[in-house]
């Protein structure tokens, strides 16, 4: 795999590969773990912010002027940016503190345009328990490993399987109502809906067909950022549930066929929150 990485590719699969190391070995520990708790349902562990100084300290020892936006210690390098680096170091920390294999690192990078819009120029999402790395360039394709990826080409709304991120404690009443009216016309018509618990993991399974699609309302742009790219450089669209480009922290993501009415659902649940 390296032969086709480029460097920028080279330098986050060298850190997410170093960081998973560590992570590793706690997760065979998971007991023993110092956690504190930030909130209902919103763990950090010293295993998460091991990992990503670890990231951190490996990308700016090889892009030293890149800025960074990250989980646990958020915004750094200045507004004036060119190239921004986007770090979840553990994406599904839930899962993880509970022994449960489905977590991931995530690492995206950023590029300011002359005109000022952002585009997320690489996305790299891996999952060392299974040591699937997923990444893409933009313009190069989305990848698994060596392999190729394509979203998957079913048509018919009935054999579908979706994932999605179930609102839990301290989110809002709208997330909440807007989830359940989703839920309730989906349901009726699809082949199942799965929550596993990691967003990167979700849109990274979409870009390999395993999910047809995935929609979530009010994500974080760490964990997606990287897997926007590679659902779209698969084949697949991802937009806003108004059919927009620019995703900040509402998305619905699927195959090009199914796109349009997997998004007419979840546009109906957010009006019907009121968004």
């Amino acid at each position: 795999m390296a032969a086709r990485l480029s460097a920028h590719l080279t330098i986050m699969a060298n850190a997410a590969q170093k960081a998973a190391k560590q992570l590793l070995r706690d997760f065979s520990e998971v007991e023993q773990l110092q956690v504190s708790i930030k909130g209902p349902s919103d763990f950090v562990t010293q295993a998460d912010i091991r990992a990503e100084a670890t990231i951190k300290q490996e990308l700016t020892k090889a892009r030293p002027g890149y800025a960074f936006l990250m989980e646990e210690s958020g915004a750094s390098g200045g507004d004036n940016w060119t190239w921004r680096w986007v770090v979840d170091p553990l994406d599904g920390t839930t899962n993880f503190l509970h022994g449960m294999p489905h977590w991931a690192i995530s690492i995206a990078l950023e590029r300011r345009l002359p005109d000022g819009t952002i585009e997320i120029n690489a996305g790299l999402i891996y999952a060392p328990c299974t040591d699937e790395m997923f990444w893409a360039e933009k313009g190069s394709g989305a990848f698994v490993n060596e392999r190729r990826l394509r979203v998957a080409a079913r048509r018919d709304f009935s054999q579908a399987v979706f994932a999605t991120g179930i609102p839990f404690a301290v989110t809002s009443p709208r997330q909440r109502l807007s989830f359940a009216r989703t839920l309730s016309t989906l349901m009726p018509q699809v082949a199942g809906i799965r929550r596993f618990g990691a967003a990167s993991l979700d849109l990274a399974w979409v870009a390999a067909g395993r999910f047809d699609g995935y929609w979530e309302i009010g994500v974080k742009p760490w964990d997606i950022a990287a897997g926007i790219l590679i659902v779209r450089e698969a084949g697949g669209y991802v937009t806003t549930p108004s059919g927009g480009d620019q995703i900040a922290d509402d998305l619905v993501a699927a195959n090009p066929t199914l796109h349009p009415k997997l998004l007419e659902a979840v546009a109906d649940g957010v009006s019907a929150a009121g968004g």
